[in-house]
């Protein structure tokens, strides 16, 4: 028996943020998307871990939007890591949740670094997917080189415009770490899409994902928040890279390696580790009870 799944709004400064529940319960689990993504990244591992109310999964499973992202798509700035972590408070607020587990997915994992750091009280253990530890800094004479060195696709994509659900689909498909298509990624990639046809966009705000990402390079709250970090932790490293290239977007875990336990999970790119049914399921075995041996 699945999981039940319902969605809810949470007000905050400068709109409502729609919000993913999955299961009954307790504990509560937060889990944080990626700097273009949505809750439903996390569809997978939400599944494996949320209960069903009949003594399957473990507890509650929140996933929000952040500003500027899916259902969240129209709550205006300011945005950057420490405003994503006071909303993450505020929707843990709403919904009377506290000491919970969080798991965020590259700039989400970022995010929940800082919301440890700001609302300790909130947090009991973290679990880093591709994201969070300082990562190499990337090519390029200015911030916005930098950026388009990592993002590439996933910026050019928001500037875009589809003429049917089907395009959008077929473009999703032609992505080189998406090959193995499936019905979460599918859901996922409907979800991300606004408007009407023959001018179809993503839900995300193009302002939000540019100041996300030079906060994310030149911001202090970030490298700040990890230097005190302080709760149990462990992060987990996709194999490959953010088009499947066999480079990681972490090529070097030693240092992380130092503050907390890494673990590789072999296969995975930085969209399957959540998004495949391998990486998700030991995803969610790191949210339930630790780091997957």
């Amino acid at each position: 028996m699945s999981a039940p799944y319902r969605r809810v709004e949470v007000p905050v400064n400068g709109g409502f943020l729609t919000v993913g529940i999955w299961g009954v319960g307790e504990p509560a689990t937060l889990l944080v998307h990626g700097i273009t993504g949505s809750h439903l990244a996390w569809s997978l591992v939400a599944e494996r871990v949320a209960g069903d109310g009949n003594g399957m999964g473990t507890g509650t499973v929140i996933g929000l939007d952040l500003r500027g992202r899916g259902g969240s798509g129209e709550v205006s700035g300011p945005y950057g890591m420490a405003q994503h972590a006071d909303d993450c408070a505020a929707v843990l607020a709403s919904l009377g949740a506290a000491n919970v587990v969080v798991a965020g997915h590259s700039m989400g994992g970022f995010v929940a670094v800082v919301l440890a750091d700001r609302h300790p009280d909130r947090v009991r253990r973290l679990v880093l997917v591709d994201g969070g530890p300082p990562a190499p800094v990337p090519p390029g004479d200015t911030a916005q080189d930098r950026i388009a060195a990592v993002l590439g696709p996933a910026v050019q994509r928001l500037e875009m415009r589809f003429p049917s659900r089907q395009a959008y689909t077929e473009y999703w498909q032609a992505h080189p770490a998406l090959r193995d298509w499936n019905a979460a990624i599918q859901s996922y990639v409907d979800y991300d899409l606004t408007g009407l046809e023959p001018s179809l966009r993503s839900k995300v705000n193009a302002d939000a994902v540019a100041a996300d990402s030079l906060d994310l390079l030149e911001g202090g709250s970030p490298e700040d928040a990890w230097t005190r970090l302080r709760h149990d932790a462990v992060f987990l490293r996709a194999e490959r890279g953010l088009l499947d290239q066999p480079v990681p977007l972490y090529p070097d875990p030693t240092p992380i390696a130092q503050r907390m336990p890494v673990r590789t999970l072999p296969g995975t790119n930085h969209y399957t580790i959540l998004l495949a049914e391998a990486g998700a399921a030991a995803v969610a075995a790191a949210v339930r009870s630790g780091p997957p041996c």
